[in-house]
């Protein structure tokens, strides 16, 4: 079931189970509505579901944009099930990701996650039409940053005037506490930890911090992040 974490915020309970549970998250401005993550491209219970139950219910028809924060199956899974359900808004994914599902830049295979994204792009790949976000942009309320390691394009996005952070993959959370994800499933680990470092600098106050995986904390977010990268 979704749980509400702000005025007009859901987080979306998808994927399967641990470790395959992942988040997705809702925003309603009142004039637009928008879509943080999809998780799988089968999910239990069904995004369509969780969007259902969010606030006074959902279609995918009411979601003005999907906003990625990198292509992983279990955060992108979900969007051709948007499309061919009534979704016909933008969709928006950091560069280097774009690049990377389309089949524009070529991953390592000595490395596990860039041989699985060489095997499963050809099948789920990116919508053709997919916005492409750089840092600082700013797309409706949100402000994208660019936070490479976990993956080349993966980028976090900030609504500044409701105080929510979207973490992606940048951190987990694990017992209530930040934590950076696990090496196996990452790029590049040293290159993660200095876009905690970079994100803790640069990132504006917000209370909410929404991972990929784990509850998210609905306070003191920043000072967690802030904390999280003077340990690292």
């Amino acid at each position: 079931m979704p749980t509400r974490l702000a005025d007009g915020v859901w987080e979306l309970g998808v994927g399967l189970f641990p470790p395959l549970a992942s988040n997705a998250y809702l925003v309603d401005e009142g004039d637009e509505v928008t879509l943080l993550d999809t998780g799988l491209p089968y999910n239990r219970p069904s995004l369509r579901a969780e969007l259902r139950a969010a606030g006074d219910g959902y279609a995918p028809a009411d979601l003005d944009r999907v906003l990625v924060t990198h292509y992983d199956l279990d955060h992108t899974g979900g969007l051709p099930g948007l499309r061919g359900s009534g979704f016909e808004g933008t969709v928006h994914v950091g560069e280097a990701d774009a690049r990377l599902a389309r089949g524009e830049d070529h991953p390592p295979t000595a490395h596990p996650k860039g041989l699985f994204h060489r095997v499963v792009r050809p099948f789920f790949s990116l919508p053709a039409d997919a916005e492409r976000v750089r840092d600082g942009d700013r797309v409706g309320g949100f402000t994208a940053y660019h936070t490479p390691g976990h993956n080349p394009g993966h980028t976090v996005y900030v609504h500044d005037g409701l105080g929510v952070a979207f973490l992606g993959d940048l951190v987990w959370v694990e017992g209530g506490t930040l934590t950076p994800p696990f090496w196996l499933d990452s790029y590049d680990m040293y290159q993660l930890r200095e876009s905690i470092r970079s994100f803790a600098e640069r990132a504006p106050p917000f209370e909410v911090a929404c991972p990929g995986h784990g509850r998210p904390l609905t306070e003191g977010g920043r000072e967690a992040l802030t904390g999280l990268a003077a340990r690292l």
